[in-house]
């Protein structure tokens, strides 16, 4: 059974979601859901500590050896992202019960559910799989299943965002599919370790680029890089608040992880450079979505918005890490990855907790449940304080890596950036915090959120305290993956 751990993370969702769909009552689809996001969870701690400790894992599905099979390969960088989306999908899935009882009729629970198994699975697969056209399947299985989530949401509008994210993400998988025909037309094989192989020896460097913008253009739409950002406000305000904390804890992630996969690995970070000009366009892009991002959120007044936008500056922080090009930026934005799905898992649970017991998420719902729901708010401030970069918070950590990179390399007017980007975060948060404390309650009493609610919650904002105090796990997770891909160039 060990032996087939690597398959097993792909097909145990995969397999639990039609079975939700035949369990009629909706509390043993979620039982049976929570049952497979455990035993995940549990696949991707044993392939985490079994790469850790002997390396790369390959599986050859169905005896067929690459290049000529497809491939499953977890290493370094793929069992880093695997336990983020595990552990983001365990405690969505616990409180997801209680949640939609407040937001969606009994009998959308189910299709819930396996929508929600399917999109974990197709996004556990575009980590697993080392083929790049089986990276376009399982890419169309999580965004069909998205947009059928975002659907879901019991207003009008659900259907507009939903609709809104089909087209965007369609034409992002176009253009990814357009790039990876290309490549192939130039290498006659689809493994992206081959790939990697065969790319610095060939000749037609104008043909490469192309591929490669193909690729990037399409990965940029699912990542909701500025300025192809506009689907995502809207598709994370209108969703199911925990469909909500899903998607934004790891669809973006997962994104950033294939942008990583290619750009170093596959393609090779000096051979894109040499032809084109990605890593400053990487810093001029992810600046300004820091920047208009942040502010954008100071003027909403639906707190799903707020953090929704913060979202697309936070992916500024991880696109700059990138674009910086070193080791130190490259963990830095890793570190980032992993601890902003942290965070995001943290405040959209919470607001979850908040629609369950006071029926929305504008900012005058909020007012004065800093004292209604205690332990509801204590978790959001936690979370918001790891979103701002407060020391002792795992935010904090993946800031101050980014600031060391952008120290190495020289770039002074970055490390001012990520201090103004926090300095904004702390502005929109406090609107939050203050309406929450500082204004009295109007109208009827409101009771604290529900047990299966908490417990996600708080497990989600203590992570965000531990590894803020203690980073071994995700600077040395982090770490390990940076040296696997600064190495996997021949």
């Amino acid at each position: 059974m060990l032996s087939h751990l690597a398959v097993l993370q792909v097909v145990v969702p995969l397999l639990a979601a039609p079975t939700c769909l035949i369990l009629e009552r909706a509390r043993a689809a979620w039982l049976f859901a929570c049952l497979a996001c455990l035993l995940s969870l549990g696949i991707s701690i044993a392939l985490f500590m079994q790469v850790e400790a002997s390396g790369p894992i390959s599986y050859a599905l169905g005896g067929w050896e690459a290049p000529w099979g497809i491939e499953y390969r977890i290493d370094a960088l793929s069992s880093f992202v695997l336990l983020l989306i595990n552990l983001v999908a365990a405690a969505v899935i616990i409180g997801a019960n209680s949640s939609l009882t407040a937001e969606l009729p009994e009998p959308r629970h189910s299709p819930f559910y396996v929508l929600f198994l399917l999109c974990f699975a197709g996004l556990q697969g575009i980590v697993a799989t080392g083929d790049a056209f089986n990276v376009f399947v399982f890419l169309e299985i999580s965004s069909l299943a998205t947009y059928a989530l975002v659907a879901l949401g019991r207003d009008r509008r659900a259907l507009f965002a939903a609709y809104q994210y089909l087209i965007v993400g369609t034409i992002g998988a176009t253009f990814y599919l357009i790039g990876i025909g290309f490549l192939y037309s130039l290498t006659g094989t689809l493994n992206m370790a081959d790939m990697a192989q065969l790319l610095p020896g060939l000749e037609e460097q104008r043909l490469v680029a192309a591929a490669f913008a193909f690729v990037v253009i399409g990965i940029a739409m699912k990542l909701a890089l500025f300025p192809l950002h506009g689907w995502l406000p809207d598709a994370y305000s209108q969703a199911p608040s925990m469909a909500t904390a899903f998607l934004a804890a790891s669809a973006t992630k997962v994104a950033l992880y294939l942008f990583i996969r290619m750009y170093f690995e596959v393609l090779g970070q000096d051979a894109v450079n040499a032809l084109f000009p990605v890593g400053k366009l990487f810093l001029l892009l992810g600046a300004i979505a820091v920047i208009l991002a942040s502010l954008a959120a100071i003027r909403q007044n639906n707190v799903k918005r707020v953090f929704a936008l913060s979202s697309v500056g936070q992916i500024g922080y991880l696109v700059i890490g990138v674009g910086l090009g070193n080791a130190l930026g490259l963990q830095a934005a890793l570190l980032h990855l992993f601890n902003h799905g942290l965070i995001k898992a943290a405040l959209f649970i919470a607001v979850a907790a908040v629609v369950c017991r006071v029926g929305g998420s504008r900012l005058e719902d909020f007012r004065g449940l800093g004292r209604a729901m205690p332990w509801t708010m204590g978790g959001m401030v936690i979370g918001a304080l790891s979103l701002i970069g407060v020391p002792l918070t795992a935010g904090f950590v993946s800031k101050w890596y980014l600031v060391l990179a952008a120290m190495e390399s020289g770039l002074w007017p970055l490390v001012a950036l990520v201090l103004i980007g926090s300095f904004i975060a702390l502005f929109y948060v406090w609107r939050i915090v203050e309406v929450a404390y500082f204004q009295p309650r109007d109208g009827a009493a409101v009771s604290e959120a529900p047990l299966m609610l908490l417990l996600p919650l708080w497990a989600m904002a203590l992570a965000n305290l531990y590894f803020g105090i203690d980073t071994s796990l995700t600077v040395g997770g982090s770490e390990q993956a940076v040296n696997f891909l600064m190495g996997s160039r021949p």
